[in-house]
């Protein structure tokens, strides 16, 4: 049923004459006579006993009223959420991420958001790519920040890059190599290393373009603040990706790697292709894009420092 026809039959109701409903509608007399005449033919009852002097409602018009007032305000209701879903005044956010991009580059974006943005929620999952890809397959999420060597590795999601990642080389203040403005792998070849796993090709040394490099790792340490703690102590030097740069603690030294052999990661966002992306997170990329500015500015800092 059209709802319009409902506006019309409460303003009748309300001002018990056709005349008096069309001017505050904005509408001819014969037009209003005729939508009421309409919606009787669909309800198949008589809504108004015409009179001498204006209409007044019949026992069905009566019945049908209130029916007619909560549709059409559920109908105002529907409209109101809606445009404040589009003028990001409320709805929701589901975002996730992996560690290093957790450092710095998604809370400020989450921040930033937030700011201009208050009454949307965000939330935010902490995990592995390959998760984040199932749970955006399954509609669990809305964005996800993924790492992939090519985009063919997440089929059924669209992947948007966001920026490159390469390796720094945290060392111990004092360490040799500490004052310059770029290594080789070939300087790091006796170093002790430390990595998340015992075999180079299970480590970010992986995507070296310098295949051939196989580090000596001597301590096997999972998680990256750990990392950090052992190279502060002196015990040997580790790779920290430049997402994480800017959350270094201040008594290790990252130097970067020559071009030629920096490992890179790419980064992007991932979305379910196919699926209409909500205003929140339409919004939310281009803060996504303002913090890739400021971590590459806090980055250069980072490797400037001694």
């Amino acid at each position: 049923m059209d709802t319009d026809l409902l506006v019309v039959f409460q303003e009748v109701a309300r001002r018990g004459s056709f005349t008096g409903a069309a001017e505050a509608l904005g509408y001819t007399q014969s037009a209003v006579s005729r939508q009421i005449s309409v919606l009787e033919g669909r309800l198949g009852a008589a809504l108004f006993d015409r009179l001498p002097r204006g209409v007044r409602l019949t026992e069905e018009g009566r019945c049908l009223l209130p029916h007619a007032s909560a549709i059409t305000e559920r109908l105002r209701t529907a409209r109101g959420d809606l445009r404040a879903l589009r003028d990001l005044a409320a709805g929701r956010l589901r975002v996730g991420a992996f560690a290093t991009a957790d450092a710095a580059l998604v809370p400020q974006a989450m921040a930033a958001f937030r700011a201009a943005h208050p009454r949307v929620s965000v939330s935010l999952s902490d995990g592995l790519t390959r998760h984040h890809a199932e749970r955006l397959a399954a509609g669990e999420l809305d964005l996800a920040i993924v790492t992939a060597d090519t985009e063919e590795d997440f089929e059924g999601l669209r992947l948007r890059h966001l920026l490159d990642d390469p390796m720094l080389v945290a060392v111990h203040p004092g360490h040799r190599l500490a004052g310059l403005e770029e290594v080789r792998l070939a300087e790091l070849a006796d170093e002790d290393w430390i990595a998340g796993r015992s075999r180079p090709e299970d480590t970010l040394i992986s995507a070296t373009p310098h295949r051939a490099f196989r580090p000596q790792i001597t301590y096997v340490v999972g998680e990256w603040i750990a990392k950090q703690g052992m190279v502060a102590a002196g015990l040997g030097v580790t790779l920290i990706p430049s997402l994480a740069a800017g959350a270094a603690r201040p008594d290790i030294v990252l130097v970067p790697l020559h071009p030629d052999d920096a490992p890179v990661r790419r980064v992007y966002t991932a979305t379910p292709a196919g699926v209409t992306a909500p205003p929140a997170l339409t919004a939310f990329l281009g803060f996504l894009d303002d913090a890739v500015t400021r971590l590459r500015e806090r980055t250069a800092r980072a490797t400037r420092r001694t």
